[in-house]
């Protein structure tokens, strides 16, 4: 089996965690807006500012996965893991995530990006 360059790895990491931050900053932004705040427009602004930073680096991902032919697909889904399918160079290797390093990890990227912000 074909061993994933580290560079591509990378790559294959962001487009699973990515998508995962922009959907926790759209739903943060949406409990912002229609929560009960005195002041929420910083923190929508905030949030908006975030989710523009991530989605720029998730253009950039899927640029490189396009260039380089790479391809992820989410596969099965249970009570302690997802798998993922990398295709590269012709081969497809299956990685096991457990759920909960899915959820540490995009949490970490989360405060990565709000900590880019301020």
């Amino acid at each position: 089996m074909a061993l994933i360059p580290q560079e591509s790895l990378e790559y294959f990491e962001k487009m699973i965690y990515l998508p995962m931050v922009i959907i926790v900053l759209e739903r943060n932004r949406e409990l912002f807006e229609k929560g009960d705040f005195k002041l929420s427009r910083p923190y929508i602004n905030l949030t908006e500012s975030a989710i523009k930073l991530v989605q720029e680096d998730f253009k950039k991902a899927k640029q490189y996965m396009r260039e380089h032919n790479l391809k992820l697909l989410k596969g099965e889904v249970d009570k302690t893991t997802t798998t993922y399918t990398f295709f590269h160079g012709g081969y497809e290797q299956d990685r096991r995530y457990l759920n909960v390093r899915l959820r540490n990890r995009t949490e970490e990227l989360l405060e990565m990006y709000l900590m880019k912000i301020s």
